[in-house]
């Protein structure tokens, strides 16, 4: 899949040109929604919509995105000049579409949910083909997991299409409606000239965007779905546990440190991991990185092995959009996937129990007028077992979302269990604090906290007296020292999370 702003034959010429055209190029929305109707409503506010075009997905109005409250609040002129983005030069009765886009921008971002995205990424893809537009490049918005119903598989689609770009940052709708408001974004592309230029087309819309480059698509796509889903566990903590302030700052630190985590283990299996730190016409640090590289590495047999790739944390608006979305906002409204947290507090308050399914869950999001198609947290929150699977997660690097799942999909039988950890404070805390250890880890800290049982004393014996632990770590999986009678409910929880997951 070609995706960048140049096509051969080369010529000192030629690349002039592009650059000129780039340079004063347009920048398209498809299928709209409400991050880019919120920074449309932006640049129209700044008179700065010159520079984007607007395309809404048929039958979807271009406002549909925006409650009725929040338009009676929106200035009438900027909601014209919004109104002029979208409509045809040549016709001034119709919206433009895809075909409008990729004929008169250089840069094109579909804005599709989950739903929709995999067939418009190959739409726009046959359309660059039927127009001879080869050079327009097409990123995405999407912040969830996809789903191909043919194989039955869960995946990150920047993965499946490495050269698609990745934009992304953080925002408060409601907020974009101050004219002094500022934001920052991330334009991602593994080609870090594509990536440098687009970034720079996407800063000039509008003087309150900051728009930085970088070259982790598939890590910044696969951040913001898990961002998604840990944004629902934030909005129940903020809820439920408000009168428990110890909490949050723990619960929000491993659900911000475990979406980054994971993300670094994804990094490591991209198929172009290597190309993204060779053979690019421009060193990363120049995109804004402060190094080249942040590698963890672990000893195996003997030897270090590159086990996680921390390079994309240095872009610092992906990681304030993971930060921001777990955090109550001082004006404008939480995010929606922070928003069905919310609900699901109150709910669980009320009725004292989990959902008991998704479908309940759903409908009490849909009774607070929260719609599934702006919750992608919940859209990829159904496939979280396979993406644990596909991309080798370790479980105490996801304890948090895995938890969250048992709440949500978990067998009723168990979910009493769940219910213990999530609505009380300690059980919770303790959670956070001990999901996080490795499975080997933990073993060492129960035969501690059991010193007094017989088989523990003789685990820590004969682990001290052994120089490399070869005689204690094959039985790690069966070890336990405490009464399961006695357990608490965050051991438990954890056993069955581990056993779920494991099979």
């Amino acid at each position: 899949m070609k995706n960048n702003f140049f096509q051969p034959p080369y010529s000192q010429r030629s690349i002039a040109e592009r650059l000129q055209q780039i340079q004063s190029g347009k920048v398209g929305f498809y299928s709209v929604g409400l991050y880019p109707a919120s920074l449309a409503y932006n640049c129209a506010m700044q008179n700065k919509c010159l520079d984007v075009l607007l395309a809404p997905r048929p039958g979807r109005s271009l406002f549909g995105a925006f409650s009725d409250h929040s338009l009676s609040q929106m200035d009438e002129v900027v909601l014209g000049r919004i109104e002029s983005m979208a409509l045809s030069s040549e016709d001034q009765k119709r919206y433009y579409d895809l075909s409008d886009l990729i004929e008169k921008c250089e840069l094109v971002i579909l804005s599709s949910n989950s739903k929709h995205i995999t067939n418009d990424v190959n739409l726009a893809f046959e359309l660059k083909h039927k127009l001879n537009r080869h050079c327009v490049v097409i990123a995405c918005l999407v912040g969830s997991f996809c789903y191909d119903n043919d194989s039955q598989d869960s995946y990150v689609l920047c993965e499946r299409e490495s050269q698609l770009g990745f934009f992304s940052g953080f925002h408060r709708h409601a907020a974009l409606l101050n004219p002094l408001d500022s934001f920052t974004a991330n334009f991602c592309h593994p080609d870090a000239l594509t990536a440098l230029l687009a970034s720079k087309m996407l800063d000039k819309i509008s003087p309150n965007i900051q728009v930085s480059a970088g070259i982790h698509n598939i890590e910044g796509q696969y951040i913001k779905a898990a961002k998604n889903i840990s944004s629902i566990f934030a909005g129940f903590g903020h809820t439920y546990h408000i009168g428990n302030p110890g909490l949050l700052p723990t619960l929000i630190t491993v659900l911000f440190d475990q979406c980054l985590d994971q993300a670094a283990y994804v990094s490591m299996i991209r198929k172009d991991h290597k190309s993204l730190y060779e053979n690019q016409l421009l060193p990363i640090t120049e995109l804004g990185y402060g190094v080249e590289a942040i590698e963890a590495s672990l000893k195996v047999d003997g030897d270090f092995v590159q086990v996680r790739d921390h390079t994309f944390s240095q872009l610092r608006a992906m990681v304030a959009d993971v930060r921001g979305s777990m955090m109550l906002p001082v004006s404008g409204n939480p995010t929606r996937n922070f928003q069905a947290g919310v609900v699901l507090a109150k709910k669980m308050k009320r009725f004292k129990r989990c959902p008991q399914s998704l479908e309940e869950f759903l409908e009490w999001c849909e009774e607070e007028n929260l719609q599934l198609g702006g919750l992608e947290g919940i859209n990829s929150l159904k496939y979280w077992p396979q993406i644990v699977k596909k991309y080798s997660i370790p479980l105490h690097d996801c304890s948090m979302i895995n938890l969250l799942f048992m709440c949500i999909f978990g067998r009723l039988e168990i979910k009493s269990i769940i219910y213990q950890v999530f609505t009380n404070s300690i059980e919770l805390t303790s959670y956070c604090q001990e999901s996080v250890r490795p499975i080997h880890s933990r073993i060492y800290a129960d035969a501690v906290s059991n010193i007094d049982n017989p088989m523990a004393l003789n685990f820590m014996v004969n682990s001290i007296l052994s120089t490399h632990n070869e005689d204690t770590n094959s039985d790690f999986s069966n070890s336990s020292f405490s009464s399961s009678k006695g357990e608490p409910f965050y051991l438990k929880a954890m056993k069955i999370i581990e056993s779920f997951f494991s099979s």
